[in-house]
Parts: C-alpha cells; structure tokens; sequence
C-alpha cells in the first residue's frame, strides 16, 4: 500500500531523478528544462549525436544518452546505466514520437508499424523498465505519457498517430491500476496542436485556421504549458493522481 507524504506547497523536486525521452527539441526538450528549474536531475534520451550537448545547454543538471528507443535491449540498458550513476530513477516522461499525416486510404504497412513502435511499443517498454527499477527500490514514482488529442477524438490523415496515442492512453490505465499499490502513480496529458518546430510547418495556412475555429481559446497551445503540467504531475502534489489523462486543449474537446 502507498502511503501519503506530506509535501511543500512550492511542489519542488529537489533529490528527484527524471529520465525524458525525446529531450533533444520540442515539448520533451522543455519539460526537461522545467523539471531541472524545479530542482530535478535530468537525463534526457535521444536519436541525435548532439544529445548530450544539448542537455549541457539546458543546464549543469541535465545530462544526456544516445538512444533509439526503439531498440528495447540497449533502453533497458541505458536505464540501467542512468541508475548506477544516480542511484535511482524517479520519474521517467514518455515524451518522444513521431507524426504521421497520412489518410487511411493511404498509409503504408511500414509507416503504421514504425508510428506504433516509436509512440506505442517503445513507450511502454521504458515504462516496464522504469517500473522495474521503481519497485526495487521502494520508493515509488511517477510516469508520464505525452499522448494526444488524436487519441480521444478522430483527427482527420492521423490514423496511425491517433492509434498509437490511444494505445498510449491504455497504457497509462492499465500501468496505473497494477502499480498504484507501489506508490507509483502513471498518468498522460493529451495536448491539442503544440507549436513545436516539428508541428509549425503541418499547422499552418489553411490547415491551421480550420482547427483553430474549433478551439475555444481560439489559440494553439506552447510548449511550456505542456511542461508546466509535466512537472506537477511528477510533483508529491499530484501523488493521488493516478491513471488521469490531463487534456490541455483550450475546450476543443468540450465542443
């Protein structure tokens, strides 16, 4: 059974280890930012050879690992690796994915798979690992799942991104009702379109106005706001929050 901890009201994470995946750009590259400003130690996981330059511009407590998640053997491995030299891993955030714009009618055997085995397979194969070593150590955690819109409603030319995100959000259930009893919580935030580097080119022109019309706040949503949230659900504040699924999406989903 968990147990509660009292916790300070400014929701610091002072001591905590945070490992994000996708944390070369994007929302994954600031929800990286937030948890170290908020005192974490953060390793970041990523494709690209400038990986571990990159955490060094985020600040000295942010380090980084080359790593396709894809590749499940050498993942297990590098969290292993990142708790021999921290001690323990705290919080992990499922934060790197790939898009896929492409209709039904359209899509290629290998874009379906490869979208399910970057968002879906490789998510939950970190998860089980993370898991595993949050167990052993007894003293729970949190993981967090960056899915989608795409998951809860049908977005038009997304159908392997709105499979793959669905699944995630199944996931994130599912690990939350086997290991809430270890005191690890497992939650996901469900973005609209985030003006990341990636997304500005899909959503713009006409694209862009006929979602925005759709949207309430009339707006997309920014990075840091997905960060924002990323970093009170790794916080003891959130630790009775377990298998939510936070949609930030100015209304779009109350329409």
């Amino acid at each position: 059974m968990s147990e509660y901890k009292k916790f300070d009201y400014d929701m610091r994470l002072d001591g905590k280890v945070a490992v994000v995946s996708g944390g070369t750009s994007g929302i994954g590259k600031s929800i990286a930012e937030v948890l170290s400003c908020r005192g974490a130690k953060v390793v970041i996981l990523g494709r690209r050879p400038e990986t571990p330059e990159i955490a060094k511009e985020l600040g000295c407590s942010v380090s980084g690992k080359i790593l396709d998640i894809t590749d499940h053997q050498a993942a297990r491995k590098v969290l292993h690796e990142i708790e021999a030299e921290c001690g323990t891993i705290d919080i992990l955030v499922n934060s790197a994915g790939v898009p896929s714009g492409i209709p039904a009618l359209d899509i290629e055997e290998e874009e379906f798979e490869h979208v399910l085995s970057v968002n879906l397979e490789a998510a939950f194969f970190l998860a089980q690992e993370a898991g595993k070593i949050m167990i052993a150590k007894g003293n729970g955690g949190r993981i967090i799942n960056i899915a989608s819109d795409a998951g809860i409603s049908a977005v038009e030319n997304h159908i392997a991104y709105s499979a793959s995100k669905a699944g995630l959000l199944s996931v994130t259930r599912t690990l939350a009702l086997e290991w809430g009893q270890y005191g690890i919580t497992t939650n996901a935030i469900s973005p609209t379109v985030v003006m990341t580097p990636m997304s500005r080119a899909y959503w713009s022109g006409e694209r862009a106005e006929k979602k925005l019309a759709q949207i309430p706040v009339h707006r997309f949503g920014e990075m840091d706001e997905i960060a924002a949230a990323a970093a009170f659900l790794a916080s003891d504040g959130a630790q009775m929050i377990n298998g939510h699924n936070l949609v930030i999406d100015g209304g779009l989903s109350i329409c």
